[in-house]
């Protein structure tokens, strides 16, 4: 990739972005001509949904300067909100100065589910699964070949008693859990059809009652985590030392930690950035973002994701993990239009690679937010979006746009009946 193509690629126009890319080695002319057909046709979407009626578009942008294991990464995101990509791009254009991201993935296994109610002996049902457990792993293999041919399938089985709970009314549950290996999908209907077939041989062996077979996505054992290291020289900004921004950037993350209410917004932050990673690649973004929130749970409080804190020699070091279960293949990856040139635009990365981006991409967004947040304030880097979309609303178009921006940036109110009246004297 060359990158000098890409200098002060937030003010080229539309089509001066697309032939940038195609210079830089990012795209090849193939690629360009597919977007102008990414959208879906009714037929393809009628069969994606039922009862469709119409597509409901997002804006697909590219965040820039990702340096993540060493490699350059421009980053497809799919997202209406203002300023992410910017913050995206913003941040990740220092961590690259210094050094980049580092990731590491965990295996990829993901979790089924059987619950079993009115079991009349828990011990008894919990040996006889254990003694019968490569019975119940050939089982569920047995259930989907394909997988066990391409090298994954069932791997291990975990049993978990959740109590009667009778201020709540909950009954007893014994809860069979199946790990899985589903190599490059996300797996969900592997695994659900894995529970299913070992469904009746569960209720056989312990007398019970099946409520459910699916997965879970709480995905705990398929977990991405990336780092940075940044020097405080890199940091000082609108008066601020390198060190005054460090140290208030730490304390911003030590309050998303002690402070659910703080660690929402916090967290929100992080997946502005995940989501539309996972969106614009075709995977199922509220599957990853449920199992954030989980995990960001999971000590009994709801907390920051991510960590920062100052290394020995002073250095700001960022940190962020989380449940990641994302596909390369199947479901809508596979035949969604503006999902293929994504993963044509990250260069065809295996399900372990797409994670390491999207975790650096969470990371990213939550130093350019923290940053913010603790020099300039947050709303700054919003405004000169926001004035667009504004004059947008007021119903200016073309060169009056970004007329009526510039002049709602200095306005006293910036809101809409503003942007009415400043279109209507440029109009006049």
């Amino acid at each position: 990739m060359d990158k000098t193509y890409l200098d002060k690629f937030y003010k080229m126009n539309h089509a001066e972005r697309k032939n940038a890319l195609v210079a830089s080695g990012s795209l090849t002319s193939d690629d360009l001509l597919l977007t102008k057909g990414l959208l879906l046709s009714d037929e393809l979407a009628d069969n994606m949904i039922e009862n469709h009626l119409a597509n409901y578009e997002l804006p697909l942008g590219v965040a820039l300067n990702f340096l993540i294991d060493e490699k350059d990464y421009i980053i497809p995101m799919a997202i209406e909100e203002p300023s992410v990509i910017a913050a995206a791009s913003a941040g990740a254009k220092i961590i690259a100065q210094a050094g980049g991201f580092k990731t590491t993935i965990s295996e990829r296994i993901m979790i089924g589910q059987v619950a079993l109610k009115d079991v009349p002996d828990i011990p008894f049902a919990k040996n006889n699964l254990t003694q019968h457990k490569n019975d119940i792993l050939k089982k569920a293999n047995d259930a989907h070949p394909s997988i066990v041919k391409r090298g994954g399938g069932a791997t291990d089985l975990f049993i978990r008693v959740i109590e009667a709970d009778a201020d709540a009314g909950t009954p007893e549950f014994l809860m069979v859990h199946l790990h899985v290996s589903t190599l490059e999908a996300m797996g969900a209907n592997i695994i659900n059809t894995m529970m299913e077939g070992i469904t009746a041989y569960l209720e056989e062996l312990t007398k019970g009652t099946a409520l459910m077979s699916i997965l879970s996505n709480y995905a705990t054992e398929c977990l991405a985590s990336a780092t940075c290291q940044i020097p405080v020289d890199l940091l000082k900004k609108n008066g601020y030392s390198g060190e005054e921004v460090r140290d208030r950037l730490i304390e911003a993350g030590q309050l998303a930690y002690v402070d659910p209410y703080r660690a929402v917004t916090h967290n929100k932050g992080i997946m502005n950035g995940i989501d539309a990673v996972v969106l614009a690649s075709g995977n199922d973004w509220r599957a990853i973002s449920a199992g954030a929130h989980a995990y960001a749970s999971r000590n009994g409080q709801y907390r920051a994701l991510s960590s920062w804190k100052q290394a020995e020699n002073g250095d700001l070091l960022g940190q962020l993990t989380l449940p990641l279960p994302v596909g390369s293949v199947g479901g809508s990856i596979s035949i969604h239009p503006a999902a293929q040139f994504s993963k044509r635009l990250l260069g065809d990365p295996s399900a372990k690679e797409l994670e390491a981006v999207i975790v650096s991409v969470g990371l990213a967004q939550n130093f350019s937010a923290l940053k913010a947040l603790v020099t300039e304030g947050i709303q700054k880097g919003h405004m000169g979006l926001q004035a667009r979309s504004l004059a947008i609303s007021a119903g200016a178009t073309g060169a009056d746009i970004e007329q009526v921006a510039e002049q709602l940036k200095s306005a006293r109110n910036m809101n809409l009946a503003t942007a009415k009246a400043l279109l209507k004297k440029i109009e006049s």
